[in-house]
């Protein structure tokens, strides 16, 4: 079998047809008699064969029940079998077939006729593999490609977040840590019953990516505002907070002229209402309460923590424990009620985020001031 001829078993009681059928097809293929369907079963256990010439009607173990032995093993249900029969009846040819049967041959077969029938679903069985091994490797080739695309995406969204950090006289850490911030919100938030409906659709690996581009908009900002070593002025300030509708218009632009909406759809909620408070005094709308989006609401948690904790030009540093009293103390005015005691719960889990990302005491202007 392994001289590159492709390989038959013929399986037949009677040893009249087994010599027929070998005389037929030895000068094409190898072929391997049995007299029964146990030793074909037998034989399998070692030997894989081309294609399966089977005769329905044989003791014991007949032509059906040998076939559904075949098909249900992985390694044997997908050989082909050709049924060889003496009946002729519809009934039974139909039988066979769905029993997962290629073909069924009458017999008295004619030889030149048996080896065209076996040449042509020989040929359709090289087809249908060379077909699988085509979209296997198509599949491979896709994959890789979607790869190679995510990775540039994700690679241009961490340039771009990271070029507003710089601007605003901040490492990048910022973006990474407020990722890892959010990844813990998420992460607990699906533990707690009262927000499971309202997240089970959500794609959190979405919403993680997207909120590196929450401060885009600032990209627009002057430097003069912008890296301002002292307390903004008034004007000053109302231009800062334009960074929120200036990202947005970013966002539309880009969703216009991509078929990935959903990414940036999540990305507009986080820079259009992580400044939002539940009191109703945030920008730039007011929204007030549950009016505000669940992802602005833990966005403004992961965004604050990071501000209280970095050193600025224009303020020093909040430790950890003062950050998380700060905190405490915006309770129901600046933060989600519900959202603050979650945080509350992994406080831990965001000083140890904080010390991992090596954090050097910078980040973004202070909203507040």
């Amino acid at each position: 079998m392994g001289d590159g001829m492709k390989t038959i078993f013929l399986v037949d009681d009677d040893i009249t047809n087994l010599a027929a059928g070998n005389d037929a097809l030895c000068r094409h293929y190898n072929v391997i008699t049995m007299n029964s369907g146990g030793r074909l079963i037998k034989m399998l256990e070692s030997h894989t064969p081309d294609l399966i010439l089977l005769d329905v009607e044989m003791p014991e173990m007949d032509g059906y029940d040998t076939i559904k032995t075949l098909k249900n093993h992985e390694r044997t249900k997908n050989i082909p079998v050709i049924f060889l029969t003496a009946q002729s009846d519809t009934e039974s040819e139909i039988k066979g077939l769905s029993l997962g049967a290629i073909d069924y041959i009458i017999k008295p077969f004619s030889p030149p006729l048996l080896v065209k029938r076996i040449q042509v679903h020989l040929l359709v069985e090289s087809q249908k593999k060379q077909l699988v091994n085509f979209n296997e490797n198509l599949k491979a080739m896709v994959d890789t490609r979607t790869k190679m695309i995510e990775q540039l995406k994700n690679s241009l969204l961490k340039t771009m977040a990271e070029l507003v950090d710089y601007r605003d006289g901040a490492t990048g850490e910022h973006i990474e840590r407020t990722q890892l911030y959010m990844s813990l919100l998420l992460e607990t938030l699906q533990k707690t019953e009262k927000y499971k409906k309202e997240i089970e659709s959500w794609d959190m690996e979405l919403i993680l990516q997207s909120s590196q581009l929450h401060d885009v908009g600032k990209i627009a900002i002057r430097d003069d505002i912008l890296q301002k070593p002292d307390k903004l002025t008034y004007d000053e300030y109302e231009e800062i907070k334009k960074h929120v509708t200036l990202g947005e218009s970013v966002i539309e632009r880009i969703k216009n002229n991509t078929q990935e909406r959903a990414f940036f759809e999540q990305a507009k909620i986080l820079i259009t209402t992580h400044h939002e408070k539940w009191n109703g005094s945030g920008y730039p709308k007011g929204l007030k309460g549950e009016e505000i989006p669940l992802q602005g609401r833990l966005m403004a948690i992961a965004d604050v923590y990071d501000a209280l904790i970095s050193e600025r030009p224009y303020k020093k540093a909040f430790t950890h424990e003062e950050a998380v009293d700060i905190i405490i103390g915006d309770r129901g005015e600046h933060f989600d009620p519900d959202l603050v005691d979650l945080f509350l719960g992994i406080a831990d889990k965001f000083k140890e985020a904080a010390l991992m990302s090596n954090i050097e005491n910078t980040g973004e202007p202070d909203a507040s001031k």
